[in-house]
């Protein structure tokens, strides 16, 4: 072990290393075992006292600059709106579903609830006031804060692990402290800060432990060989809970992880057969057990959090759903059988139950409304009619809808035609050859419900039972329909399309709530239906019964596993801040955060730390190429131990920047600058590590190893320009006071799209008092019956209540524009010459405009100066529960395939589509 106080040497210096056998060894003399030529112990709990000293300074410095006015702004930010009310959910207990794991979330929620926060705040908008209503944001924002201030640690200790000089450690530590974008993040409730604070501990832990490995046989199975296995498996857990990013630091440490075993197998003289086995078990229990459960687990925490029903749960299977508080039903009878009261679940889309209510399409038929409904409500009740009535014992018609709560059973079989009537409104399920009023596509029919008590109905009535065997569960639900076991397809006869349903909600007429249309060509999961709930007069309480099946804990986590991965290579849809892989290590954007009283958060980097960390990728890749070159020409530098290890330290940080980089080109979903954060992280390793090499290591004609003062002043000069263009892009992380005039001086680039004309054009203006902007408008008082006027209102649960007067100063509009592949405006006389010849692609827009009483369009203040930065699309919540979006983004026009439809439908999936209500505002239906 190294004397304490030295924890590294000179390549050209003599170190002596002790061997098991009582000998030593030299670190320059060329090993004969495993251990690694040139490598001194860098154990970074032996540093010398003045590096923790140092150490610590650098620590405070961090403290200052993360939580410095970290009350400001004092209301939601960006993904804000997601990730603290990801933290209210989880206080209240409400289901949600997020394409990231749980730790950082759960972390967050911690802090809140420490603070105080009883989960009342529902961080809906960007820019909602804190103050008002009591929210502990600040100390929910510290959590992130006090992580990033825990990053500057962990680089300065990694580096110094890595062998490198207490200078070039606070060089890198000062490029963490001083990076604008790292602040930025780090300030707000985001995941950001954690992903990267359990990134840089990984880091650390393995680069601890390669050296530990490095050393040779004489440090293996150690116990400080492993405590840093284990805290890399620990790492590599946390990590990957907060972000999948972390599967792309779980393949950086397998990728290296494969070398030494490798290197291992090599070793004939020291490694026996058995002993490479135990190293394998013993990186496989450290590197894959450890972290796959501390993964699980933390969602065995998630969902004890989370039992009760929420936005979320629309995207899980009924037998999940069935698992949270209220969700859950009794028993119910299994055979469905004639006269059967039932309720029709949607198989695919889990959007909800086949629904109807006392409201008319206002287009096409104008017969009464069939929509997909996600909660419990009895306007989802049907009655299961024969196609002709029963006879009574003199042979005539038993007429009614009670005709067979007397009749012997009647099983309901493959093949049989059926009558849905709806118990509510006495209307049946009907379909004919007319256009759905929001699908206008040929392949689809108009679904409504038509007729009035006591009539006898026509053949447009009429569908056909076809069970699906392979959905089935068992052999008797593949021929006559069963409760929850039983899935089949509802064919119109007279049309031969399938009752069908899609993620395509209907607009404010029609609640929000999912459309329903007949197909004939629709895809088969989205035609599938089978029954939840079922009640018969003659199913006893001796009767069969059925209920879902527990998927228990892990069909829990699998699914929801699935759910995420799903929902989130889903998120394709371009995005107003997103940027593409290419443009992240030149900075060439980044993404408007927040913006209100003519201030402004926009997440940038700091230009002179993250073009140079570039540089020092770029340095990497060019002696990378130029040293295999040289060896396929004969060339021996792999004999000098500089080369060597400058060769392997490096290339370890920039395969580490290359797995968190260049996998993001292979995704398709939105992309933002903050995804390469854990990238930037390894790039500022390796340019200090090539600085490190430049100025201590390799000798030169310069004598720059030879005098450190150099060195020295190279790092403070570095930092000092550094922290000047800090100082100059500060006002965008804290959202300070800035001029127009200073914020143009420092635009560089015009993709640098934050707005200058946001801020005031005087640092003077600053001091005149913003009115307020969050007041809310109150809402009248209720006024109370007359005494002897008092009516009995039937339970909220039971009926879908009547229709609001919606607010006569807010209104959608909706308008369809034609482009060519320029951007340029068509007429309807050039879009139907068109026609037929190209495609058109569908791109939606939300604008908001202001007009007074008489209609005329009112200029908006200055750009930014109220202005909301668009949601993150990280997070994809539920479409029955997000915000209320317009009907340009609810809504959509007709499609000429169902392939079309396909790619429509996961638009609508992965949009924050309106919540479905129930026909009235006034009270909610029954969940």
């Amino acid at each position: 072990m190294a004397p304490k106080g030295a924890s590294r040497t000179r390549p050209d210096e003599k170190q002596v290393i002790p061997m098991p056998n009582g000998s030593a060894k030299s670190a320059n003399e060329k090993p004969s075992d495993y251990s690694s030529h040139g490598v001194t112990d860098n154990d970074v709990f032996m540093l010398p006292s003045s590096d923790f000293q140092l150490l610590g300074l650098l620590t405070a410095v961090a403290a200052v600059v993360r939580l410095f006015r970290i009350y400001q702004p004092s209301s939601v930010v960006f993904d804000e709106v997601h990730f603290g009310g990801f933290a209210s959910k989880y206080i209240k207990g409400k289901f949600f579903m997020d394409v990231h794991p749980p730790l950082a979330k759960l972390l967050l929620t911690l802090a809140g609830w420490m603070a105080g926060f009883d989960g009342e705040f529902d961080f809906k908008d960007i820019g909602k006031d804190y103050l008002e209503p009591g929210v502990p944001y600040v100390a929910m924002r510290l959590l992130p804060a006090i992580m990033g201030v825990m990053t500057v640690p962990m680089i300065f200790l990694t580096l110094k692990a890595a062998g490198c000089r207490t200078m070039t450690a606070a060089l890198g530590a000062g490029m963490v402290i001083f990076e604008n974008g790292l602040l930025t993040q780090s300030r707000l409730i985001l995941l950001d800060s954690p992903l990267i604070v359990f990134t840089a501990f990984t880091a650390l832990a393995w680069t601890c432990f390669t050296n530990q490995h490095e050393q040779g046989p004489s440090k293996a199975f150690d116990p400080s060989w492993w405590f840093w296995l284990g805290a890399t498996g620990l790492g590599l857990g946390a990590t990957v809970s907060v972000k999948w990013v972390g599967l792309f630091t779980i393949a950086w440490i397998g990728s290296l992880t494969i070398v030494q075993l490798w290197v291992l197998i090599g070793d004939t003289k020291t490694v026996t057969p058995r002993l490479w086995f135990k190293h394998f078990l013993a990186r496989f229990f450290c590197l894959i057990v450890i972290p796959v459960t501390f993964y699980v687990a933390l969602f065995g925490i998630h969902f004890l959090c989370l039992v009760n029903p929420g936005d979320g749960d629309g995207f899980m299977s009924s037998e999940f759903q069935a698992t949270l508080n209220s969700k859950a039903m009794q028993d119910v009878p299994v055979d469905v059988i004639m006269g059967s009261r039932v309720s029709i679940r949607h198989h695919n889309t889990h959007g909800g139950y086949l629904h109807s209510h006392n409201h008319m399409y206002p287009t096409g038929s104008k017969q009464q409304q069939i929509t997909l409904y996600p909660h419990k409500d009895e306007n989802n009740a049907w009655l299961l009619e024969n196609q002709t009535q029963p006879l009574g014992v003199d042979g005539e018609e038993i007429k009614g809808i009670k005709a067979w709560d007397e009749e012997e059973s009647v099983p309901i079989v493959d093949g049989t035609i059926l009558r849905l009537y709806h118990v509510i409104t006495d209307r049946r399920l009907h379909s004919h050859d007319v256009r759905p009023p929001v699908s206008e596509a040929d392949w689809q029919n108009e679904v409504s419900a038509y007729g009035y008590e006591g009539f006898e109905g026509d053949a447009n009535d009429m569908f056909r039972v076809e069970i699906v065997k392979s959905m089935s569960d068992g052999a008797l639900a593949k021929t006559q329909l069963r409760t929850i076991e039983t899935k089949f397809k509802l064919v119109h006869i007279m049309t031969g399309c399938a009752l069908f349903s899609h993620k395509v909600k209907l607009p404010d007429w029609g609640f929000d709530q999912q459309e329903v249309t007949c197909a004939k060509q629709g895809t088969l999961p989205n035609s599938i239906w089978y029954v939840e709930q079922n009640e018969h007069p003659m199913l006893g309480a001796d009767a069969e019964k059925v209920n879902y099946k527990n998927p228990g804990f892990l069909g829990k986590f699998w699914e929801l596993q699935k759910v995420m991965w799903t929902t989130n290579a889903g998120l394709v849809e371009s995005h107003a801040w997103d940027s593409r892989p290419p443009s992240w290590p030149v900075l060439r954007r980044g993404i408007n955060f927040w913006g209100k009283n003519h201030r402004q958060i926009y997440l940038i980097g700091n230009p002179i730390i993250w073009w140079s960390s570039t540089v020092g990728i770029a340095i990497y890749i060019v002696f990378k190429g130029l040293s295999v070159l040289r060896w396929q020409r004969g060339y021996k530098d792999y004999d000098n131990v500089n080369f060597k290890r400058f060769d392997y330290e490096i290339g370890t940080s920039v395969l580490g920047w290359a797995f968190h980089y260049f996998p993001f080109y292979l995704m398709q979903r939105q992309l933002f600058l903050h995804h390469y954060f854990p990238a930037l992280y390894f790039a500022i390793i390796t340019v200090c590590q090539v600085y490190d090499f430049a100025t201590n290591r390799i000798g030169g004609t310069f004598g720059v190893r030879e005098n450190p003062a150099i060195g020295r002043v190279g790092v403070v000069a570095f930092l000092a320009a550094s922290i000047v263009a800090f100082r100059l892009y500060a006002p965008l992380a804290y959202g300070d006071p800035w001029t127009q005039t200073a914020c143009q001086d420092v635009k560089l680039f015009d993709t640098w799209d934050f707005d200058c004309n946001a801020f005031h054009t005087d640092l003077q203006q600053y001091e005149i008092v913003q009115p307020s902007s969050n007041a809310q408008p109150t809402e009248a008082p209720a006024v109370a019956a007359p005494a002897d006027n008092k009516q009995i209102q039937p339970p909220a649960e039971n009926v879908t209540p009547q229709p609001r007067v919606d607010d006569a100063s807010l209104r959608r509009e909706e308008k369809v524009e034609y482009r060519d592949q320029d951007g340029n405006l068509l007429n309807e006389e050039q879009v139907s010459s068109l026609e037929g010849k190209v495609s058109f692609q569908t791109r939606y827009e939300t604008r908001t405009r202001l007009v007074d009483a008489m209609g005329n369009e009112i200029e908006d203040g200055p750009a930014g100066a109220e202005g909301h930065a668009p949601p993150h699309p990280d997070v994809d919540r539920e479409p029955e529960t997000g915000v209320e979006l317009s009907e340009d983004e609810r809504e959509y026009p007709a499609t000429a395939s169902p392939e079309d439809d396909v790619g429509k439908e996961k638009a609508i999936e992965r949009s924050d589509g309106g919540k479905p209500r129930p026909a009235s505002e006034g009270s909610e239906a029954t969940k």
